[in-house]
């Protein structure tokens, strides 16, 4: 199995179009691509830079021509849960068409879209690539190719990788920063390169605020981890 990791931009896409205007971004929950009617099914979660962004997003999103349904399934604030039809585009089209399939979710934001792809060999691959250069602006950002044993292991602890997955998602926007940052900036070296008194500046917080934020980032990632290393052992164990 093929699994590519694409950077995508397609001119047709109902998604695309929108985060191109308005300041939101689409992730996949759920998708079902109906080939005999040319549609694609999905949920998603439509995330807006405001309320205000995420109403004219959503707005938008109905008005588009490749739009069929779009309905809401719940909202808060500026977060809302969506399901949608869409119009079969040509980047689906042209993956279906060389017996490729979508591997996992898909994210659309600022005009990109960000696809998993699988193809069974390089002669599919190599056909699908090149028509979608006709029509859409692409680059490929990952290639991974699996044998039988390495996808069974994938598949054996996909559950333990969503575990991990979860965690990492459950982090605000703050920690998520402020844990990369003190990362980048060597904070759990040996010995370390920055402290916190430095990383308190960076933000402009106070020192507390920041060693705050850390534990909770530390506690959530590591509490994700070790239910994925349950996962592992209870999987080892069978």
């Amino acid at each position: 199995m093929i699994d590519l990791d694409i950077d995508m931009r397609q001119y047709d896409c109902p998604f695309i179009d929108t985060t191109d205007d308005v300041d939101i971004a689409f992730s996949a929950v759920q998708w079902q691509l109906d080939t005999g009617d040319e549609q694609l099914e999905t949920r998603l979660i439509a995330n807006g830079e405001s309320i205000g962004a995420l109403e004219d997003g959503l707005h938008a999103l109905r008005d588009h021509p490749n739009m069929n349904e779009c309905y809401i399934l719940s909202k808060r604030e500026n977060v809302a849960q969506i399901g949608t039809t869409i119009e079969q585009t040509n980047a689906m089209q042209t993956i279906q068409g060389n017996d490729g399939y979508i591997t996992g979710p898909f994210r659309i934001e600022d005009g990109r879209e960000r696809w998993h792809v699988g193809f069974d060999d390089d002669d599919d691959e190599d056909r699908a690539l090149a028509e979608l250069e006709r029509h859409n602006d692409y680059n490929v950002d990952g290639r991974d190719q699996f044998g039988p044993t390495a996808l069974f292991d994938l598949l054996e602890n996909s559950g333990s990788a969503m575990s991990l997955l979860e965690g990492c998602r459950s982090l605000t926007e703050t920690e998520r920063e402020t844990f990369e940052v003190a990362s980048h900036k060597g904070y759990y070296e040996t010995p370390r390169e920055t402290t916190l008194e430095e990383l308190a500046d960076h933000f402009d917080v106070s020192k507390t605020a920041v060693s705050m934020t850390l534990r909770r980032s530390e506690r959530k990632v590591l509490k994700a981890a070790l239910t994925a290393l349950k996962g592992l052992n209870e999987g080892d164990a069978i």
